[in-house]
């Protein structure tokens, strides 16, 4: 159920367990803090106050579906069984734990049983439900009867192609190859491009067929000539003329896991991530190597905010697997957001290592370290990227302006420059490039003309940016046009009402027309938003103080700066 609904039955449930309170100690309790975990989206913590909630009250329908979910969101979908199939004795109807029994079937091997199910007490979704369907026929030996349940089942257009990849699927399960390629081949392969597994599914079944040429042009086809390392591993069996197993669904428990992982990618994006988790969980737990499935639940626990749960299920994905150097990808950034930047920095170090020739591994490496503000590192790294990605590629012009960049952090502003230049030459209107490259020109009083036609290009760009708003402020006050900076200051001010660095400008602009008591709000507002923490910020704490104290024109004397010309003749 999505997490929407989810806390819609929590609720209900509160209702429903008021009752009892007063008999049952300690279940307000349990249950309030499992319903805390739900909104948190902390799993664990969930199925065990749920579970304590349910020992006080063992038939109430929502705690039972609270732990079934909250179990298989942990990826524990054998603990989540029994409570699953008390559930559907109980009379109550769910979604979660139709999902569980159903899995349970499939890894006991019990077809018939799906086939046995209600269909409206057990419903799962109309695509899911016939394709169990079908898979469970061809579990319970009869090929034909599967066939006809996905004859039935395409007859929905919007189910069409799910079905037809899952008949072809089912058919090169049993041997049938060359009838599982006729449906790949159909409107010039189309459902080879439904997924990356079709794609992968097709060049298996060309293998098999010992058509590895038309594999690999297949390969190619569907990836293109730069390939990830699983797929250079595909590429190379079949260049050496391996026959490629037939991996994606040899078996009905395979084809069922395949059913789940299917309709989790297809929801994902489109609907709430604990709502795909439940799909991509049950396939991972009917296929423990379906490293696709792995690498979903794994990203949707990322972007859940459960990050130790997504680190570990990354690790889940074994060294020697092709995918590998994704799950170690994926991993760092779940590092990285669970604010654990030097063990992110370790993996992607290995992993640079290990495959040396990936310059996305780089690319990462070198952001990670940028935010670190190890400018040295990062640059180092974005060197090898950079020697690693095509000339024509589409994402060379952020690694320059990324290089770029550290190299003006370090200063080394030749360096930097170049790079903002010929990241400029690869995409001349990139707005973040102009406005970077444009306010350190105004920060060096260089090629001030120059830089305020590159800012106000960025402004065009994004007229909401307050950073760029900012920065045509600010070289329009460098250029001592003090009146016309005003209004795009308090614009900036405006879009980032809380950032020092703005703050500070406007007070500098204010000061320069002679509105020294306005001048004095903004610098006082600009000193409350510093992190004192903060040491490589842009606005000097001391520099603002002793604005405050002499300003403005005393501190510029005493920097040995040129003084300020006030504007209407203040």
């Amino acid at each position: 159920m999505p997490v929407s609904i989810l806390r819609t039955l929590t609720c209900a449930a509160l209702v429903a367990a008021s009752a009892p309170v007063a008999q049952a100690e300690g279940l307000a309790g349990s249950y309030l803090a499992g319903r805390a975990a739900t909104y948190d989206s902390d799993f664990a913590a969930a199925a065990l106050y749920y579970t304590q909630a349910l020992a006080r009250d063992p038939q109430n329908p929502l705690l039972m579906e609270n732990v079934v979910f909250a179990q298989l969101a942990m990826g524990k979908a054998e603990l989540a069984v029994p409570v699953a199939e008390r559930l559907l004795q109980s009379g109550a109807r769910s979604q979660v734990a139709n999902i569980v029994i159903a899995g349970g079937h499939a890894a006991a091997g019990d077809y018939q049983a799906i086939l046995d199910r209600d269909p409206e007490q057990q419903a799962i979704h109309p695509l899911v439900d016939g394709l169990l369907e079908g898979w469970a026929h061809i579990g319970a030996g009869s090929v034909s009867s599967a066939l006809k349940t996905f004859d039935r089942l395409a007859k929905d257009g919007s189910l069409r192609p799910f079905v037809q990849y899952h008949r072809a699927l089912a058919l090169a399960s049993a041997g049938d190859y060359g009838g599982a390629e006729e449906l790949f081949a159909a409107e010039d392969g189309r459902l080879a491009s439904l997924s990356r597994r079709a794609a992968v599914a097709r060049v298996q079944v060309l293998s098999q067929l010992g058509r590895n040429e038309d594999a690999r042009e297949a390969l190619q086809a569907a990836f293109g000539s730069r390939l990830d390392p699983g797929l250079e591993a595909l590429e190379a069996q079949l260049q050496a003329g391996e026959t490629l197993a037939f991996t994606i669904a040899p078996s009905p428990r395979e084809g069922i896991a395949e059913v789940f992982f299917t309709l989790g990618s297809a929801l994902n994006g489109d609907t709430a991530n604990d709502y795909v988790l439940m799909y991509s969980r049950m396939a991972a737990s009917l296929r423990p190597d379906h490293v696709d499935a792995i690498l979903l639940s794994a990203g949707l626990l990322d972007q859940l905010g459960r990050y130790e749960l997504s680190v570990a299920t990354y690790k889940q994905v074994p060294s020697h697997h092709p995918d590998y150097h994704a799950a170690e990808m994926g991993r760092a950034e779940a590092l990285r957001r669970a604010a654990k930047p030097d063990a992110a920095i370790e993996v992607l170090e290995k992993l640079a290592r290990d495959f040396p020739d990936q310059p996305g591994v780089h690319v990462s490496l070198g952001d990670l370290l940028r935010q670190q503000e190890d400018y040295a590192g990062a640059a180092s790294a974005y060197d090898k990227a950079l020697d690693r990605t095509a000339q024509e590629s589409a994402s060379r012009w952020f690694l320059l302006y990324a290089r770029g960049i550290c190299h003006e952090r370090l200063g080394h502003w030749e360096k930097a420059e170049a790079d903002f230049r010929a990241s400029l030459e690869l995409d001349p209107n990139r707005p973040q490039v102009l406005n970077y490259l444009g306010y350190s020109l105004v920060e060096k009083r260089s090629k001030l003309d120059e830089a305020l036609e590159m800012i106000e290009r960025a402004v065009a760009a994004r007229p909401d940016s307050g950073y760029i708003v900012d920065s045509l402020g600010w070289v329009l006050y460098r250029m001592g046009r003090f009146d016309e900076a005003v209004s795009h200051m308090e614009r900036a001010v405006e879009l980032m009402p809380v950032d020092p660095v703005v703050n500070d400008h406007l007070g500098d602009v204010y000061w320069a027309v002679g509105r020294a008591r306005e001048a004095e709000f903004q610098w006082k507002r600009a000193l409350s938003f510093i992190d004192p923490e903060d040491t490589d910020g842009e606005a000097d704490p001391e520099r603002i103080r002793r604005k405050l104290e002499v300003g403005l024109d005393a501190v510029l004397a005493e920097e040995g700066a040129e003084p300020l010309e006030v504007a209407n003749g203040g």
